[in-house]
């Protein structure tokens, strides 16, 4: 698989295109998809919630007067066929329904099943007494907040403790930005129909999504590939497909060499940990020049590596910037490079990044001090060589590079992410929840993984670490970017499963890696 194959992630607006072009351009009746979409939320439900055992379990399902309804009505009757006991809830009247929802509400009454319609005042259902209840009252189209009768319905449905599972996306969740405002329908399971949307990713929409599961319902992969979406999914399954082959007769000059260049006084920790991670990665061998007053310090706390001490400015204890000669030589025989991890930003330490950056030889990682280095002169940023780069940024480090507020690319790390890339002529890490990597062109990823115990000091040099080692094993510089932030997720949400949110530490992610690599090796 490669990333131009990843499933998209597509806006609202979006959605209704490819239906369109399936409906409209392929002749796929519009009638199938509503079936497709509720036999595959009630396979779901039956295999997923209820583990395969359907039968006498109650549900509600709660329906809209649009489409999203007719999705429910479709579920609903299918899980009735199945042998769950179903009652039907409808806000509003049933004369009002129209198009593919009415046909599959006029179905229900066929069948005998009856579909209570909720009014603007009254009683609610009391909406404890169910197993499950469907959520299928507003679709992903869907702005602003709840009001009215759907107001009170959801606020019920979110108090009855029950599980809700939402068809296509949690009502009231704006599925392009992941705003909640007012009344929003908060989900044990969403099953989300041909392609998840871009606000069930983004928080505090994630919030309410709980389980993501896109289901298949009948509309081909050229109808969703001729929108063009430029938001893709960093999957599992592309993870295990992507991480380096490792034959069994090889030797570690066969998984590559790193270096990585960092550490200052104080900061020694930062290049340790990065250079752990590296190891831990798979790569054959990493060397770390780091100033040489801390070398036997950080040989304590990374004993695999390969020290070098590098000429530094005393009594700063910061790498100088006559170590370029040094450092130029040692990537030479290297297959990749990190720079950046605890490095500092003394004027001699800064130039000397700026230097090695813009002779680079081999494919780069730049994060933290070694972003800095470029804060007063991004341009620089962009001197093309031959050798990649990739960039790690977070807000703050962003704002900079791109002359704006960390306030303003926070509120659109995404089009920070694509700007940045295409100003810069490189792949973009940025980080953050969630974390989006960014090609030139425009072609951005979206990383599911991680979670708020790796908002903690040293987390991004791991990840440094991480990228440096499977660019180094080969990879090509995107899908190292990709393969180093999703393991990273994912060893951080093993940590905290392990130690809790609140107590994670950097090195909890190199802890976890062995495990985590082992678990997508098999």
């Amino acid at each position: 698989m490669k990333p131009s194959e990843l499933p998209r992630i597509v806006t609202a607006a979006q959605m209704r295109a490819i239906d369109e072009r399936a409906i409209q351009g392929m002749n796929i009746p519009s009638l199938t998809l509503m079936e497709n979409a509720g036999r595959g939320v009630a396979t779901l439900v039956r295999d997923k919630v209820f583990e395969g055992s359907i039968s006498g379990k109650h549900i509600a399902v709660v329906c809209g007067r649009g489409n999203n309804g007719g999705d429910g009505f479709v579920a609903g009757r299918i899980l009735a066929e199945w042998g769950a006991r179903v009652t039907f809830y409808l806000i509003g009247a049933r004369s009002t329904i129209k198009g593919d929802a009415k046909i599959n509400c006029e179905r229900l009454v066929k069948v005998h099943l009856p579909v209570v319609e909720i009014g603007e005042t009254g009683a609610r259902p009391a909406f404890n007494e169910f197993d499950v209840l469907l959520d299928g009252i507003f679709g992903t189209g869907f702005h602003g907040p709840i009001t009215g009768a759907a107001a009170s319905v959801v606020d019920a449905m979110n108090k009855s403790g029950a599980r809700i599972v939402a068809i296509d996306s949690p009502s009231g969740l704006n599925a392009d930005t992941g705003e909640c405002d007012g009344s929003v329908i908060r989900a044990f399971q969403t099953v989300t129909l041909a392609c998840s949307k871009k606000g069930q990713w983004l928080w505090p929409g994630r919030s309410h999504v709980g389980m993501l599961e896109v289901v298949d319902i009948g509309i081909p992969r050229t109808a969703v590939d001729a929108e063009n979406a430029s938001l893709a999914l960093v999957t599992e399954s592309f993870v295990r497909r992507a991480l380096p082959v490792r034959p069994p007769d090889a030797h570690k000059g066969t998984f590559g060499k790193a270096i990585i260049i960092g550490g200052s006084v104080g900061m020694s920790g930062a290049i340790a940990l990065a250079a752990n991670a590296c190891m831990r990665c798979g790569v054959g061998l990493t060397y770390v020049g780091c100033p040489e007053s801390l070398a036997d310090l950080v040989d304590m706390k990374a004993t695999e590596p390969v020290i070098l001490p590098l000429p530094e400015v005393r009594p700063k204890r910061v790498l100088a910037r006559r170590a370029i000669g040094e450092i130029v030589q040692h990537s030479q025989r290297v297959d990749a490079v990190g720079i950046g991890p605890g490095l500092s930003i003394h004027h001699e330490t800064q130039e000397l990044v700026r230097r090695l950056v813009a002779r680079r030889i081999r494919p780069t990682v730049l994060d933290a001090d070694g972003l800095n280095a470029f804060a007063k002169s991004p341009a620089e940023l962009a001197v093309k060589t031959e050798a990649p780069l990739i960039i790690t940024p977070h807000v703050g480090e962003m704002a900079r590079l791109l002359e704006s507020s960390p306030e303003t690319v926070a509120l659109d790390r995404e089009g920070a992410a694509r700007q940045a890339a295409e100003k810069f002529g490189c792949i973009v890490v940025m980080k953050g929840a969630p974390t989006f990597i960014a090609e030139p062109g425009g072609q951005i990823y979206l990383n599911p993984t991680g979670n708020s115990g790796m908002a903690s000091g040293g987390v991004g040099d791991v990840l440094t670490g991480m990228i440096v080692s499977f660019l180094a094993q080969g990879c090509e510089p995107l899908t190292a970017a990709l393969l180093g932030v999703f393991i990273h997720g994912l060893a951080g949400d093993y940590a905290a499963a392990e130690k809790g949110e609140r107590s994670l530490v950097a090195s909890d992610l190199v802890e976890a890696l062995p495990e985590m690599l082992q678990l997508l090796d098999s």
